[in-house]
C-alpha cells in the first residue's frame, strides 16, 4: 500500500450477534467515536428505555454493550384503543413496537486499526451493524478530558481514517482467482476501491455499479457502512433555532450533507429517559421541541437504510413490523414469519389513516377501505395489515 494510509491492521475475528432477532429485518446502529464526547452518556440513556422495554415486552434480550430500544410511533397506542373499542376488550391489547439495537461500540482512539484501544475487538463489531452513528461533541467542558480530540471535524476525520484503513488491509488480503467467476472485472473494481480509500475517499462513495457493488458486499468493507454523524450539543445549544444554526455550520465544516446529520444533546437524552411520557413531552415542549434526539436518530436510521413500518392489530397484539421501502406483500409477511412469504395468499390491507378513521376493520371494510392485494402489491408505510395465509 501507498500513500498516508500505508498501516497495518491485525486479523479481524467474526462476531457473533450478541443480540437474537425478532425478525429478519432487522435495525441496528453501532456508536462509535472517540473518547469522552458524549457516547456513554447517549448509551445509557438507550438502556433505561431498554429497561423499560424489557418490563413491558419479555422478548428484549439484555446484553452488557447492547441497548434494543422501542422505535417510537405514534400510532400504535391509536390503534390498540381502536382494537379494545372493536374487539370489546376490558384492557388495551399488547402494544409491541419495532425495536432498534444500538451497540456501544468502545474503544476507538486514533491507531483503532492497529490495536490501540481494543481496536480490533471494536472494528469487528462495525461489520454486523446496519448503520454507523458517528458521534462528535460540538462544545467545550472543561470538566472533560478530550482524549485525542481536538474539534469536532478532526475528531470524525480520525474515526474516519481507521475505517479506511482497515479497509484498505482487507483488500490487500483479498483472493482476486477466488472472485474471478463472480464479476469479470473484479481485479478492476478492487484497484479502484483502493485508489479512492488511499486518498482518504470513503468506500459508500466510490461510483460503483450495482454488480459491482454486490461482488464487494462480502467484504463488509466498514468505510461503506451507511452512517449518520450525531452532532453531541451543550444543553444551551438545545434550541430548534441552535439545532438548525448548529447542523448546517458542523455539515459545512465536515463536507457532508446535512442531511445526513443529527443534533443532539446526550444530557438531555438522559434527564428525558428518567422521566415519564408525560413529563418527556413537557419537557420537550419548553425547549421547543416535538421529538427528542433519540426519536429524531431512529427515524434518519429508517431513512437511510429505506425502511418502512407496517402494522398489525388484534386481540392478542397490536405490532409494528420493519420491512424494506419497496418490499411486496408476500416479502413483509416474510418479516412475521419466513414460512408466509410460499404460503401467502392474499393480503387484506387499511391505510393507517382509514383504519383510524373508520374506527377499526369493520368500519373500514363497510365503507370500501379494506382492500384484498394479491402477491404484486407494494406495502406502504403505516399499512394496516392482515395476511391470508394457506396451510
Amino acid at each position: 500500500m501507498s500513500s498516508l494510509f500505508n498501516r497495518d491492521l491485525a486479523n479481524l475475528s467474526c462476531y457473533n450477534s450478541l443480540y437474537e432477532r425478532m425478525s429478519s429485518m432487522n435495525l441496528s446502529v453501532g456508536i462509535v467515536g472517540l473518547p469522552n464526547i458524549g457516547k456513554s452518556t447517549l448509551f445509557n440513556a438507550l438502556l433505561k428505555k431498554q429497561q423499560a422495554l424489557a418490563a413491558n415486552y419479555p422478548f428484549a434480550t439484555i446484553e452488557p454493550n447492547v441497548g434494543v430500544v422501542p422505535v417510537p410511533d405514534a400510532r400504535l397506542e391509536a390503534l390498540a384503543e381502536i382494537t379494545k373499542t372493536e374487539e370489546k376488550m376490558s384492557e388495551l391489547p399488547p402494544i409491541k413496537p419495532a425495536t432498534v439495537e444500538f451497540y456501544d461500540i468502545a474503544g476507538l482512539v486514533k491507531g483503532a486499526s492497529t490495536g490501540a484501544g481494543l481496536g480490533n475487538k471494536f472494528l469487528s463489531h462495525i461489520r454486523e451493524v446496519s448503520v454507523i452513528a458517528h458521534v462528535v461533541r460540538a462544545f467545550e467542558d472543561p470538566d472533560v478530558i478530550k482524549e485525542g480530540a481536538v474539534d469536532p471535524k478532526s475528531d470524525y476525520e480520525v474515526i474516519n481514517a481507521e475505517l479506511i484503513i482497515a479497509d484498505l488491509q482487507t483488500l490487500e488480503n483479498v483472493n482476486l482467482k477466488k472472485h474471478e467467476s463472480e464479476i469479470k472485472n473484479y481485479k478492476e473494481v478492487i484497484e479502484r476501491l483502493k485508489e479512492a480509500l488511499n486518498k482518504g475517499i470513503s468506500a459508500r462513495d466510490v461510483d460503483l455499479s450495482d454488480e459491482e457493488r454486490d461482488a464487494v458486499r462480502e467484504l463488509f468493507l466498514l468505510s461503506s457502512k451507511p452512517e449518520i454523524t450525531v452532532l453531541n450539543l451543550s444543553e444551551d445549544q438545545y434550541t430548534p433555532q441552535g439545532i438548525d444554526e448548529m447542523v448546517n455550520e458542523y455539515a459545512r465544516g465536515l463536507g457532508i450533507d446535512a442531511e445526513n446529520i443529527v443534533a443532539i444533546s446526550a444530557r438531555i437524552e438522559s434527564e428525558l429517559a428518567s422521566l415519564s411520557e408525560e413529563e418527556q413531552k413537557e419537557y420537550l415542549k419548553d425547549l421547543g421541541l416535538d421529538r427528542s434526539g433519540l426519536e429524531r436518530l431512529i427515524q434518519k436510521a429508517y431513512k437511510k437504510l429505506g425502511l418502512i413500518s407496517f402494522l398489525t392489530a388484534g386481540e392478542k397484539e397490536v405490532r409494528a413490523w420493519t420491512t424494506r421501502l419497496g418490499a411486496t406483500a408476500p416479502e413483509a409477511a416474510g418479516e412475521i414469519h419466513t414460512d408466509f412469504t410460499k404460503k401467502f395468499i392474499k393480503a387484506e390491507v387499511v391505510g393507517f389513516d382509514d383504519f383510524e378513521e373508520n374506527g377499526g376493520w369493520k368500519g373500514a371494510r363497510e365503507k370500501g377501505k379494506a382492500r384484498l392485494e394479491g402477491k404484486d402489491y407494494v406495502m406502504k408505510d403505516g399499512d394496516v395489515v392482515e395476511f391470508k395465509i394457506g396451510s
